[in-house]
């Protein structure tokens, strides 16, 4: 399920429990997401962690180590957990493209 708001996507995303440290640090990577929430498998919300916005490449891992560790306790309790990944819209897709405005030539 996809619903995009002022320039953000929100994306579900279900994986297993051995999957979840995996899939965290790959959107850690990922330079458009804001925000993951996980969720149970009763669809109840176990946190929400934002992401830090100038943080690239190698340091987001090592700043993310104790969020790591909370994931991976997640992780070894839950069989299947839900994501919620907020990302800022694709530049590509006039869907999330701001709305000229006729009255501001620029």
């Amino acid at each position: 399920m996809n619903e995009s708001k002022k320039g953000r996507v929100t994306e579900q995303i279900e994986v297993a429990g051995d999957q979840l440290v995996g899939k965290v640090k790959e959107l850690y990577a990922d330079g458009k997401t804001r925000r993951i929430v996980l969720h149970s498998e009763d669809g109840k919300e176990l946190f929400s962690l934002p992401m830090n916005v100038g943080v690239i490449g190698g340091g987001v891992l090592a700043l993310a180590s104790p969020v790591i560790a909370a994931v991976g306790a997640v992780a070894a309790l839950a069989t299947k957990v839900r994501i919620d990944v907020v990302r800022e819209g694709d530049d590509d897709d006039p869907q999330d493209a701001p709305a000229e405005d006729p009255t501001n030539p620029s």
